[in-house]
Order: C-alpha cells, then sequence, then structure tokens
C-alpha cells in the first residue's frame, strides 16, 4: 500500500510540474506541432544543383590544404608495386586507382567530396613521429605501427589479410624488419580486425609471443554483426560501399569514410587480453598504453588509448575526418549521439591537455594541444547538437523525415571540414537519433499497418490514373530537375509492374544525377550501385561479411543462433525434435530442441533419452554451411551419430532457408 501510494504522490506531482504555464513539456506537447521551414515542407533537394551546389563549390574554394600539406610532410615510401594480390594472383586492389582525382572536380561529383577523396586516397608510409609510423590508403581503413622499444605495437591490422600483407611488407622494406610485440583492436568493425592473420600468425600467438587486445565485447559484437545479420548486411553494404561499381568520376570516388574496400580474405583472431575499464594500462617495451573504454558510440565495443611517454592520443573512430554514422545505410544497431558526445567530452578532460599528437583509424593526423582540443571539442559539439536538436524537434511533434529536413548544424561547426557528412550524414544522422527513441513508427495512424511496397504501390499508381500517366509526370519532374520527386514516382512505378524499360532507364539516370551532386561519399555509392542494378541486374562478388575465417572463429552457441533465424517454421512444425549435440574439439555439449517453430539451444545440458550426434567444430561448419548431402556429412572420420541421430540431422537440415546473399532490392 505504501508503494502505492508514493507512486501515486510522484505521478500527480509530474502532472503538476509537467502543466506549469508557459515552461513544462505538457504544454509544449498541448501545443501545436511544430511547423516546417517553407523550403523543408516543399521537399527541397538538398544537396543537389542550385544554392546548395554553389555553396559546395564555394564551401571547397576555402580548403587551405592543411591535410594535404600533412601528408606531404610525413610521407616516407609507397609500395613500388602498386598491385595487392590474393593468393591467386589475381589482383584485388590497385593503389593506382585513384590517381583521377589529381585533378579539378568535374561536374559528376561534389567538389566537396572530391576534396574529400583526395585526402583519403594517399597511399604509403608516413610517420608521425620518431616512433609512430602509418601505412595509408591500402584499404579502406589505417593501420599503425608503434615502436615499442622491444618490437611494434600494431593497431587495427586494416580489412583483409592481403592488404595487411602488403602493409607490413612495405614497412619491413622501409624500415626494417621487426617483431610484433602486440596486436590492438580498437573496435568490433571488419576493417579493423579482418587482416589480423595478414601480420602475425595463429602458432606465433598461441605461443604467447604476441598480446592480442580488445575492449570488453569485442568477439561477440564482431561475430554477430557478421554472422547473425550477415546476409542481409552484407547486400546492403555493397550498396554503400559500392563494391561493384567501376573506380573513377562516374563511379565509385572512394566511401566517405577512407577508400574503397578489397575484395580480399577476412580473418580473425580471438583477443588473448581484454580490456575491461577506462584508466586500465598495458605496457609493452619502455611504453605504457592508457585505455579509455568508448562502448555504445561509434562500435558497440570500441575504445581509445593514450601513450604518456610519448604525450599521443589515439581515438579509434571515435573522432574522424567526417561526421560518421549514427546508424549506417548497410545496417547496424543504432549508436547513441548522446553517449558518443559524452565520450568525447572525456576524452577532452583525460588527454586533452596532455596531447600533443593525434591519430586515429581514419583521416589525418593533428598536432599541437590547441589544434587537437579545437578538433575534439568542434567535434563533439556536431554529435551533441544533432542529437539534442533531433530530440527537440521530436518532442514538438516533427516526425524522423520532417526533422531531418528542418535540422541544420550551425555555421560554426558545418563549415569544419571534420563535420560535413561524407561518410555519415546529418539527415540520417537526425532519423537514427528518432528510431532510437521512438523507433519506427511515427505515431501516425495510417502509418501503423501500412501496406508492403509492392501493393502499396499498385494502388497508388492506379491512384494516378495508371502507369502512363505516372511516368509523364515523372519525366516532367526529370525535366525539371526535381530529381527527388522523380526517383520516388519511378520507383513506385516499378514496383507497381509497370512502366517497363522505359521507367527502368529513366529511375537508373535520375539516380544518376543524385549522385553527381551528394556530398557523401555513402549517398554517392548507394545511388549509383541502384543505378547499375536497374541497369544490369544484381552483379556476383563484393566483400563477404560472414566468409569462413569469421565462422570459424564464431562461438558455438551464437552459430547456432544463426541456425535458429534460418529455420522455416512450415518444415519445424511437422517434425518437432530433441538431439544432443557434442562438439568434440571444444569440449561442448549442446541440447538442440525444434518445437513450435523455433529452435532452442542450452549449452551444458544433455536431454536424456535423446538421440547423440558428436563431431569437431568444423564438421559442424561442413554440415549446415557446405550445402553438402546428410550422408556426406555423417561419413566424415570425425563425425559419430547415436541411433536415431542421422534421421535428425537429415531433419534439421532440411528446415534450413538457403542463404541469398543477392536479393533485390531496387526491383520488386
Amino acid at each position: 500500500m505504501k508503494n502505492l501510494i508514493l507512486g501515486v504522490l510522484l505521478g500527480v506531482g509530474l502532472v503538476v510540474l509537467f502543466a506549469m504555464p508557459f515552461r513544462g513539456p505538457l504544454s509544449m506537447l498541448l501545443a501545436p506541432k511544430a511547423s516546417l521551414p517553407p523550403a523543408v515542407a516543399e521537399g527541397s533537394l538538398t544537396g543537389t544543383r542550385g544554392a546548395s551546389w554553389e555553396a559546395a563549390v564555394a564551401l571547397a574554394a576555402k580548403d587551405d590544404g592543411a591535410e594535404l600539406a600533412e601528408l606531404a610532410s610525413s610521407f616516407v615510401a609507397t609500395s613500388a608495386d602498386p598491385l595487392i594480390r590474393n593468393g591467386a594472383g589475381e589482383v584485388i586492389y590497385d593503389l593506382t586507382s585513384y590517381d583521377f582525382l589529381a585533378g579539378a572536380a568535374p561536374e559528376s561529383v561534389n567538389p566537396s567530396l572530391w576534396r574529400h577523396a583526395r585526402i583519403l586516397t594517399q597511399h604509403g608510409l608516413y610517420r608521425l613521429s620518431d616512433r609512430i609510423y602509418q601505412v595509408r590508403g591500402f584499404d579502406l581503413s589505417i593501420v599503425t605501427f608503434i615502436d615499442s622499444g622491444d618490437g611494434w605495437i600494431v593497431v587495427d591490422p586494416l580489412t583483409v589479410v592481403e592488404s595487411a600483407e602488403k602493409a607490413k611488407a612495405l614497412v619491413d622494406a622501409t624500415l626494417g624488419p621487426r617483431p610484433i610485440r602486440a596486436l590492438i583492436y580498437s573496435h568490433s568493425h571488419a576493417d579493423h580486425f579482418g587482416g589480423a592473420l595478414g601480420m602475425v600468425s595463429q602458432e606465433a600467438v598461441d605461443r604467447g609471443e604476441i598480446a592480442v587486445l580488445a575492449p570488453e565485447g569485442f568477439l561477440h559484437h564482431a561475430v554477430a554483426e557478421n554472422v547473425i545479420a550477415g546476409p542481409a548486411m552484407g547486400r546492403r553494404a555493397r550498396f554503400q560501399f559500392g563494391n561493384t561499381l567501376t573506380r573513377g568520376a562516374k563511379g565509385e570516388v572512394t566511401s566517405g569514410l577512407g577508400p574503397g574496400l578489397p575484395p580480399g580474405t577476412l580473418s580473425l583472431l580471438p583477443p588473448t587480453e581484454v580490456l575491461t575499464r577506462t584508466g586500465e594500462t598495458r605496457r609493452f617495451g619502455d611504453l605504457t598504453l592508457e585505455f579509455q573504454l568508448t562502448p555504445g558510440a561509434e562500435a558497440p565495443a570500441e575504445m581509445n588509448f593514450y601513450i604518456p611517454e610519448l604525450r599521443t592520443l589515439f581515438v579509434a573512430e571515435n573522432a574522424n575526418l567526417t561526421l560518421h554514422n549514427l546508424l549506417p545505410a548497410r545496417g547496424a544497431l543504432v549508436r547513441d549521439a548522446k553517449a558518443w558526445a559524452d565520450y568525447l567530452t572525456e576524452t577532452l578532460r583525460l588527454y586533452g591537455d596532455r596531447s600533443e599528437l593525434l591519430f586515429g583509424a581514419h583521416g589525418v593526423p593533428l598536432r599541437g594541444t590547441a589544434a587537437i582540443q579545437d578538433f575534439l571539442s568542434h567535434h563533439r559539439d556536431a554529435y551533441k547538437y544533432l542529437h539534442d536538436q533531433s530530440v527537440r524537434l521530436m518532442n514538438a511533434g516533427l516526425t524522423g523525415t520532417e526533422l531531418a529536413e528542418a535540422l541544420e548544424l550551425p555555421p560554426a561547426l558545418a563549415e569544419r571540414w571534420f563535420n560535413r557528412g561524407y561518410y555519415g550524414t546529418l539527415n540520417h544522422n537526425a532519423k537514427a537519433v528518432y528510431q532510437r527513441y521512438m523507433g519506427w513508427y511515427d505515431g501516425n495512424p495510417a502509418n501503423l499497418w501500412p501496406l508492403p511496397p509492392e501493393a502499396e504501390s499498385r494502388r497508388w499508381i492506379a491512384a494516378l490514373g495508371g502507369a502512363e500517366p505516372a511516368l509523364a509526370q515523372a519525366q516532367a519532374a526529370v525535366d525539371g530537375e526535381d530529381w527527388r520527386w522523380a526517383a520516388t514516382l519511378l520507383n513506385r512505378i516499378i514496383f507497381a509492374g509497370g512502366g517497363g524499360e522505359e521507367a527502368t532507364a529513366l529511375l537508373a539516370s535520375v539516380y544518376e544525377q543524385l549522385a553527381f551532386r551528394t556530398e557523401a561519399g555513402t549517398w554517392r555509392n548507394i545511388y549509383l550501385t541502384g543505378a547499375q542494378e536497374l541497369r544490369d541486374g544484381v552483379r556476383q562478388g563484393g566483400l563477404s561479411v560472414a566468409n569462413q575465417a569469421i565462422v570459424a572463429a564464431t562461438p558455438t552457441a551464437m552459430l547456432l543462433d544463426f541456425l535458429a533465424v534460418r529455420l522455416n517454421p512450415e518444415p519445424a512444425l511437422a517434425a518437432p525434435f530433441v538431439l544432443n549435440l557434442k562438439v568434440r574439439d571444444r569440449n561442448e555439449t549442446h541440447r538442440i530442441e525444434v518445437r513450435n517453430g523455433v529452435l532452442i539451444h542450452e549449452e551444458g545440458q544433455v536431454a536424456a533419452n535423446a538421440p547423440t550426434l558428436t563431431l569437431n567444430y568444423r564438421s559442424l561448419l561442413i554440415g549446415f554451411f557446405g550445402q553438402l548431402p546428410p550422408a556426406v556429412v555423417l561419413a566424415r572420420d570425425d563425425v559419430e551419430a547415436s541411433e536415431g541421430a542421422e534421421p535428425l540431422l537429415e531433419a534439421w537440415l532440411s528446415m534450413l532457408d538457403p542463404l541469398n546473399r543477392l536479393f533485390p532490392i531496387v526491383t520488386p
């Protein structure tokens, strides 16, 4: 009863507080919905030609060349052979492929993005200080080599093994071979761990010669992002990174965060040491590394570190040469802009007045305490502003789409190069803030239960009088350079099954026009990939985010989670079963049960009187990912099946949906 009374009193108190005239949230919520500026209400073409294009030209003209000057002064050498090859000798990456950026910006690339791409694509070995070197331009990310006095500390070993091997060969050839004593993963994204086996060997790690450090939760999140949602995320990543685009002035001009992704071999070495708290230190040679944990900002598991002996700060991907993503177009958990800003405030407090050199996993080094503090504080302010103002507009009644159109950074923030939307855009980030707090539903009952795209598009086009008049309206929009509206109309026509080749070709050209104008490298790649797939269909190839190396490092329980999300309920409902699964080389037992159309698994549990399937982890992978008949799997030397286990394995395999990494996106 006491708790009930306290609850009522608290509720009454909150109502009184919120209802105070002119000040409380209740008066704001009862006020009319905030109106949009006229240009926003009409759907202005932000980022296209016109006033904003002229603004981009004017902005690019303000470049003082500081970043390129820093890179020129710190350049040491680059690889004599610009080609990176895989084990079969096939070229997967050409360091000279961005040489086209040397000239002036053409009309097919936003001049601000062109300027940014020139900085990102400088390649070679760079000297940051007597003891710190970076290899840039060999991959999406940058790998750092720190001289501990007793060998290298390698930070973020690139995305693929082939790029990592090439980078290490350049360092060895230029600076002389040295042992690697530590490998550091700053966070759980693949471009910061995928090249690990190109730097060090599993055997050296197993012998204790090399420490592999990562923030708490690294392995879980690295695997979860690449395996559980791997097929969908990998498909969408092809658009974000432009994996299938030709590199050039009318194609891919970087990802906006770094050069393009090479289609090489991902690897993953599990960490041998996990950092769990801010202030924790590790000693290598004569250097101390002090770590700052930043989970939930740019990645679910991430960390910065400071080297007091060198007065040097590493900021991972928490501070970059561009505004970052709160929700990548490829998909991910929504990141917390407020936490991100708060971590940068902590970084400033802990290390801002002690740092004379700052570097990260992307971008250009900064020198001097004043410059470092200026950068971190203004970058922090951009994330805080977009969070706070998105929430303010949300609380005033604007939906995610509306507030994204209305939000602009103030000039003091927007005109700083590192706050421009080359990779993460203010528009998408504002929507991500809305989604983090409010979810996908915008509160309008009409949008609570919408029709799926194809069904809605058919009705939509019928309401316009059919495909022919809709196509005429789309052509008029194109003629008037009303690109966003033209894209909307043409997309509806195609998803309604009308318009034929004319609509498809016209939409592809519209996507190109949107791509040529945008400042964001990600948006450019998305639009151009959409145009490519409309014209040519879905191409094979691209980087697989859940390849054999990643899956091999996956904990068995997470692999079983992935099999659970592949379970087709119709056959599963028809044939429930219980099975004991023993993974011999991992010394694990899992109780498996399929019931009510779901797969339940419990590690360390055994079902009495149930059949048992015993095998090594590799055979488990082959059985469920090798697309082989059950009899072939059961015939492997390490596989043992007790009575009744064979038919259950066959039934289980028959319930799993095949993996489809190339599902349609721009067509029904």
